[in-house]
């Protein structure tokens, strides 16, 4: 099925759609491509070869899963040192104008191409799990490309969409490490405040559920939410028991079912984020 994906390679360095285009090349000899430059973004994904990038003069050796970033009118070439290996890689080429209608939608979809040409890091490493998983979605895309399917025309955006989001994601946690551990800390507090809204959830319990000090988990909600937890735990709350009352359930057996010392507090807790009584609002919503 690969060998069937594969393009004949072209010295050609335009485009020739106005969106992108997204080539894989297999072969043992390729013909010289000097230094050159050209108008939108190329990512070139290295898998076989004894290659250097060349970008602005600097040589970098390339190794199985590195990605090339090189944004729009840098000088560049690849540099083949043996022309009896096999000389395996994807091309992908994205305009100017595509990736800023990307940009338009979600700024996270800039953040490698805004990286590359502002610190000027162009080669980004990645370990064999992670480039399977980056083929993968290349493949599936190369695949679509090339079938006459019913909704091809629909798909293939998705397909480059998610693919260009993937390599910013993919970029970012390997970069941002502490930013991912409190990101999966921040969503696994949510799923447990979830699940335990009708238990004791002081920071001391949420902190000792995720072995970290309850200053961490303070810390970590608040810049991940813009609110504290008790703040978040008391809107799951006061929406839980919104839905009980409407549901009929006894007012009294609704607020020490979540947590509430006694009415007064849940009474005031109620009126102050729904703006009524729990008794009005249920006989409003019930007219």
């Amino acid at each position: 099925m690969q060998k069937n994906l594969q393009t004949r390679f072209s010295t050609r360095q335009y485009m020739l759609s106005r969106d992108f285009e997204l080539y894989y090349y297999n072969e043992h000899y390729t013909s010289k491509v000097d230094t050159h430059t050209h108008d939108y973004y190329e990512f070139y994904f290295f898998m076989e070869g004894d290659v250097s990038i060349e970008i602005e003069g600097q040589r970098y050796p390339l190794r199985y899963g590195d990605m090339v970033v090189i944004p729009p009118h840098r000088r560049h070439r690849a540099v083949v040192h043996n022309h009896a290996q096999a000389y395996r890689r994807f091309v992908f080429w994205v305009s100017r104008e595509y990736a800023a209608r990307l940009m338009e939608l979600s700024p996270a979809y800039g953040y490698l191409m805004q990286r590359a040409e502002v610190s000027g890091k162009n080669v980004f490493h990645s370990d064999v799990i992670t480039f399977n998983a980056t083929q993968f979605k290349i493949f599936q895309l190369i695949e679509e490309m090339q079938m006459e399917r019913f909704g091809r025309e629909a798909r293939i955006p998705l397909l480059v969409n998610d693919l260009i989001l993937h390599l910013n994601r993919m970029v970012y946690e390997e970069e941002n490490p502490a930013k991912v551990k409190e990101q999966d800390l921040y969503q696994n507090l949510i799923y447990y405040i979830e699940e335990h809204l009708e238990e004791e959830l002081s920071l001391e319990k949420l902190a000792g559920a995720f072995f970290v000090s309850r200053y961490y988990v303070a810390h970590v909600f608040k810049e991940q939410a813009g609110i504290s937890v008790h703040q978040y735990i008391l809107k799951k709350r006061m929406q839980a028991s919104r839905e009980a009352i409407l549901g009929g359930e006894n007012i009294s057996q609704v607020y020490e079912r979540f947590g509430f010392r006694d009415y007064s507090s849940f009474y005031r807790a109620f009126r102050r984020e729904y703006g009524m009584s729990p008794k009005e609002y249920r006989e409003e919503r019930l007219r």
